[in-house]
């Protein structure tokens, strides 16, 4: 069976169980016995049609469109777990489904952030005079002589005021990436851009100027978790963006909304790890510490969040059931 055959006999089936859904609004009593019958067996049907989808069409937009009908037709279906069940499960699964089905979009975001950083950091170091004149001035600091290893001196309100600071930022940051997918992914893309010829040249001018063990000092502890979040929540709104400009079997508007719940749910996934970037560049970055420590704080925290990607996010989707978002459970 080709895919225009599926769609022509399995569509009016779909859209029964769309109305169906949209008569109960998450309350399968206001439906009566002979409706929420035919809910439970379009729901059926629908999984069903998923699974044959799944396999014999992989990439068409009729799988999308299908897990997505699945997704809301289940919690009606089976009902929604209690908010903390769902809050618990978010946690220790969805979320990290989520960024795994994401995987195209994590590889552009990750281009679009690196590729920029290499290019306009090896620029900088062979031509800092011009470059210098690309950053903010906060930044050009360094450039000037700072020994390895040193202390801010800072007092430990202090740290936690800069703590504070930084995790505000990083999280402005992500909601950013997230929001400039509604400009069909063309915002998302210049942030992750901007970001990538900011870094790269911050990176190029320290290096060129002998301090490069410094700039890792002060960068690696906080910046390989911070740089892992943006490009997630880059991914995010890239994909948001492209249910716009490819909607599938949907209108745009329902789409959107769609992958806006689960764009939205990736973000607040996201949160915890950039407040815990935010503390530790509050904590650690220019406390002195050597640059093997750094590298072991830096990388660790890359480590533990990629880790639970692939355990948590491949690992369950072979045995768990459907994705779903802290959205669809409210």
């Amino acid at each position: 069976m080709n895919v225009d055959a599926f769609l022509s006999k399995r569509r009016p089936s779909w859209e029964e169980l769309e109305a169906l859904l949209e008569a109960a609004r998450r309350r399968p009593e206001k439906l009566g016995p002979t409706r929420v019958l035919a809910l439970g067996r379009r729901y059926r049907g629908a999984a069903a049609d998923l699974a044959i989808a799944r396999r014999s069409f992989p990439g068409d937009p009729t799988v999308a469109y299908l897990e997505g009908l699945v997704d809301r037709a289940r919690h009606v279906v089976y009902d929604a777990p209690t908010r903390r069940g769902s809050v618990v499960r978010f946690i220790t699964r969805d979320y990290w489904r989520l960024v795994v089905e994401r995987r195209p979009a994590l590889l552009l975001a990750a281009s679009l952030l690196f590729a920029p950083a290499f290019l306009s950091g090896a620029w900088a170091w062979s031509d800092p005079g011009r470059a210098a004149g690309l950053v903010p001035a906060a930044y050009r600091s360094v450039t000037e002589p700072r020994p390895h290893g040193s202390n801010d001196e800072l007092s430990s309100p202090q740290r936690a005021a800069i703590s504070s600071q930084i995790f505000t930022n990083n999280i402005e940051v992500t909601f950013l990436a997230f929001a400039g997918g509604m400009l069909l992914g063309l915002g998302t893309a210049l942030l992750l851009v901007s970001n990538g010829v900011l870094l790269g040249t911050v990176a190029g001018l320290a290096i060129g100027a002998g301090n490069g063990r410094v700039f890792f000092e002060l960068v690696v502890a906080h910046g390989v978790l911070e740089l892992s979040c943006i490009t997630v929540a880059g991914a995010a709104g890239l994909r948001l963006g492209w249910s716009i400009v490819e909607p599938g079997l949907r209108t745009r508007m329902a789409s959107l909304g769609a992958e806006a719940r689960r764009s939205i749910a990736i973000v607040l996934g996201t949160m915890p790890w950039l407040v815990l970037a935010g503390l530790t560049e509050g904590f650690v970055t220019g406390s002195g510490i050597s640059l093997g420590a750094v590298l072991a704080v830096g990388l660790g925290l890359g480590l533990a969040y990629w880790t639970l990607v692939i355990w948590r996010g491949l690992g369950s989707s072979a045995t768990a059931g459907p994705v779903t978002s802290l959205a669809d459970t409210t």
